[in-house]
């Protein structure tokens, strides 16, 4: 259980929410939506123990589990079966059984007897901690969340970037604590993925935060829902689903406007009245009550819900250029021994169109890398065409330096622009005022989006990169992306689960990983985009 009694958030100095109260008890089940930079991430860091409140307090009793927006594996050489099991101490557990296996394999006489005392040791630790059903039970969580059976033995290291989330969330679902707080968990899940993942948290016993922007997901799995607003410090607490949230907002807001109409027309005829009282010394300040009257009728209404500001979001002008500005041939890529392209070859026409699919670990992220000049080829040559110029969207936003300003990564992105030019820019992708002033690793996944974003605009690529573009991003932001992405006239490749992102996209070819096979584009290939 969580219980947050007096909580002040800031997000550098910036306050985010005010003297907020609430308990997180075994059963809620609470979504936490909000616009991108709301403070949803912010929030759950708090309540996870990672950040501390500004002011009040928070209290956990028992374990909690949390799924940070961009984890990373402690050790990236440990195997995905050893990371998964570490949730419950089980790793060294079977390390130890392992070891003393081995021992028993070559002692003899009285070494022998030690051996088997260690190894009876060992294997009461493993037991006690659930033994041969746990490390089944971590094999069924790693097969929920989209992880085949042969990626259990190789090294977190050595997997994509969304297998290794893949494995963090695994890990956090088989550790069995008692509260849940996960930070979109769906990015780079399949869909029988995301199908499982609905019914164990609809199942969960214990008490859960969620951040996502699927509402699909929101609708099967939560009964409260939090609601943060960029505009004001409260916390908007509703006790219900998330089609009651829906209902409740709508009929909230109806109510809202309803009442400041009734009150303007009012407030309207006291100060006509007044007015019409001011011209008699006698009632002069009676009138004068009267309009102050008028203006606390209005002053203690509650505000009606401002339309939210939408990101401009918009794509480079592309430079001119070659009619095959980026192509690639026998493009060749090992980690730790295990093969990950073979030989893929491929042509980008001028303004062409290419979506990369295929499962996890297929390759797609490190072909873009490659493409981008991010990695080097084992074998192969990346080809630039005349005129290339070259725009990279990384999946995991690494294209941003975290230790410099928002405003810092934009003018490194594009140093031609003026600083006005630059916070110009900035301000039609929401980042306003002080929010130049911000480094980087404090900002959402949301808003590294939007940043990351923002840096292509002014740089005439003519070939953009597209990794997950839409990750992380809120409705709005997202419809934004999208059109952004439709009337782009350049080339684009692109990496993604989103079949919206696809559909916007308009794709002439794709290419199928890990066969590295590249096809025209059909109907039928749209399918397809859910099960990468």
């Amino acid at each position: 259980m969580i219980t947050v009694n007096g909580a002040d958030v800031r997000a550098g100095a910036r306050l985010l929410l005010h003297d907020i109260s609430f308990h997180v008890s075994p059963g809620d089940r609470i979504g936490l939506v909000g616009r991108n930079g709301a403070g949803k991430t912010t929030l759950l860091e708090v309540l996870a123990g990672r950040a501390r409140p500004a002011a009040g307090t928070v209290t956990r009793t028992g374990p909690v589990g949390y799924l940070p927006q961009d984890p990373r594996a402690a050790d990236p050489s440990g195997t995905v079966t050893d990371r998964i099991l570490s949730a419950r101490g089980l790793d060294l557990a079977v390390r130890k059984l392992r070891e003393a296996e081995a021992a028993m394999a070559e002692a003899h006489g009285p070494a022998l007897e030690r051996a088997m005392n260690a190894y009876a040791r060992a294997e009461a630790r493993f037991q006690a901690g659930g033994g041969y059903a746990a490390e089944a039970e971590a094999a069924r969580v790693a097969a929920g969340v989209g992880l085949p059976a042969d990626v259990m033995d190789r090294p977190v290291g050595a997997l994509s970037g969304g297998q290794r989330r893949r494995v963090e969330l695994a890990r956090i679902l088989f550790a069995g604590h008692g509260t849940l707080l996960l930070d979109e968990p769906t990015n780079h899940l399949d869909a029988d993925s995301v199908g499982w993942l609905r019914a164990f948290l609809a199942a969960h016993q214990g008490g859960l935060v969620l951040i996502s922007h699927d509402t699909g997901l929101l609708a099967d799995t939560v009964n409260r829902v939090f609601h943060l607003d960029p505009h004001r410090t409260t916390l908007d607490v509703h006790n219900t689903g998330w089609h009651g949230y829906l209902a409740q907002r709508d009929a909230d807001e109806r109510r809202r406007r309803r009442e400041r109409a009734s009150a303007e027309r009012k407030a309207a005829a006291l100060h006509s009245q007044a007015d019409r009282m001011r011209a008699n010394v006698a009632t002069a300040v009676q009138a004068k009550n009267m309009a102050r009257r008028a203006d606390r009728m209005l002053a203690d209404l509650e505000p009606v819900r401002r339309a939210e500001k939408v990101a401009r979001i918009r794509l480079p002008e592309p430079e001119p250029c070659g009619r095959t500005p980026l192509g690639a041939a026998g493009l060749t890529k090992s980690y730790n021994g295990r093969r990950v392209l073979d030989g893929v070859d491929l042509a980008v026409d001028r303004g062409g169109r290419l979506v990369v699919l295929g499962l996890n670990g297929a390759g797609k992220t490190t072909l873009l890398r490659l493409l981008a000049g991010r990695e080097r080829p084992d074998a192969g040559r990346v080809v630039h065409g005349h005129g290339l110029r070259l725009g990279y969207f990384a999946q995991e936003h690494d294209t941003l330096d975290p230790s410099r300003t928002v405003l810092q990564n934009l003018t490194a992105a594009a140093p031609h622009l003026t600083t006005g030019e630059a916070r110009g820019v900035l301000g039609s992708f929401l980042f306003t005022g002080d929010d130049a002033g911000k480094p980087a690793r404090v900002l959402s996944g949301g808003e590294k989006t939007r940043l990351a974003l923002a840096g292509l605009v002014h740089s005439g690529a003519n070939v953009l990169l597209l990794d997950e573009p839409t990750n992380n991003l809120d409705p709005a932001s997202r419809s934004e992306v999208l059109a952004a992405v439709g009337a782009y006239p350049g080339a684009l490749v692109m990496v993604t689960h989103d079949e919206g992102a696809v559909e916007a996209l308009r794709p002439d070819r794709v290419l199928l990983l890990p066969d590295g096979t590249e096809d025209l584009w059909g109907g039928g290939h749209l399918d397809l985009v859910a099960l990468s």
